[in-house]
């Protein structure tokens, strides 16, 4: 006769120890969340609820004129079209590169990838700093060019070391002994074998890098002169610090009513800054997860 399982009874201290946990959990929610509410709400609401105070969770006099005002801005529609432009491009010129670099590191048929890891390892502890870097980019003639936004931070030595990782424990080298016997060169099995089976650490990259190239702005603020260069965030930048050029682009009213509908349109442009990132995740949010785990832990 089997025997009958019970559960197992929870003591006191461990039912209270798992109540403070939840309890705590649901303070850091709230925490994290009530900002990104608070943003959306003043979005949507009026110029005048926004500038008075009185937006707290919910919309006040729900209107779409922040978003209108903030689309028909000439300065905000350049600024975010050079975003997508750097972001996309900077992406796809991060990715390759990065591969480029990680997969040779991961063979162990590679002649000196132990001194080459320990040079890149190296450039995360020393930095020749910022005026060395300026007169890099300024001699070879990047300076007030999309090109400075996107070769100097071109690869991370994070992403660099977290793709090597993947390769070694997810392509075994019999892919690659049996490839080269099959007559495939070196190219054509990095596209046709490797990349196929690298959709996880693919998804990693491509997200991290273009995170971190659509919130990127001191680059921007160092090396571009010409606004018509700026991306979005170096505009929302100027907009959360210095309202005056901005009140000075819109159209009619008062100086007030002005300064409010400027107060209204940095709620509106954060929530449309922050839309490519949340509309990319939910779509690599499976492979990311899976990347970063076996890029991580398995390396």
């Amino acid at each position: 006769m089997a025997s009958i399982r019970r559960p197992i009874q929870e003591s006191v201290g461990d039912r209270l120890f798992l109540a403070l946990v939840y309890l705590f959990l649901t303070a850091v929610l709230i925490a994290a969340l009530y900002p990104l509410i608070f943003v959306v709400s003043s979005s949507f609401s009026s110029p005048s609820a926004v500038s008075g105070g009185r937006v707290w969770l919910w919309p006040v006099e729900a209107t779409l004129i922040g978003y209108k005002s903030a689309l028909q801005n000439k300065l905000i529609l350049t600024g975010y079209t050079n975003s997508l432009i750097y972001t996309v491009a900077g992406t796809l010129i991060s990715v390759t590169t990065t591969i480029m670099l990680a997969f040779p590191l991961s063979r162990k048929s590679f002649f000196g990838r132990g001194a080459l890891t320990v040079f890149l390892v190296f450039t995360m502890l020393f930095s020749g700093g910022l005026i060395p870097t300026y007169l890099v980019v300024k001699e070879v003639g990047m300076i007030n060019t999309p090109w400075a936004l996107l070769i100097p931070n071109a690869i991370s030595v994070w992403q660099v070391i977290i793709a090597r990782s993947f390769f070694q424990t997810s392509i075994p080298e019999e892919l690659a002994e049996a490839s080269e016997m099959d007559g495939c060169s070196d190219f054509r099995y990095i596209l046709s074998v490797v990349l196929p089976l690298s959709k996880p650490i693919l998804a990693v990259l491509s997200l991290m890098y273009a995170v971190g190239q659509w919130n990127a702005y001191f680059d921007a603020l160092i090396y571009l002169k010409d606004s018509s260069l700026y991306p979005l965030q170096l505009f929302l930048r100027s907009i959360l610090i210095q309202d005056a050029n901005i009140v000075s682009t819109i159209g009619l009213g008062s100086i007030a009513q002005k300064q409010q509908l400027v107060d209204l349109m940095k709620y509106s442009i954060i929530v449309l800054s922050s839309l490519p990132v949340l509309i990319i995740y939910p779509f690599v949010q499976r492979y990311f997860v899976q990347g970063m785990l076996i890029g991580s832990v398995k390396g």
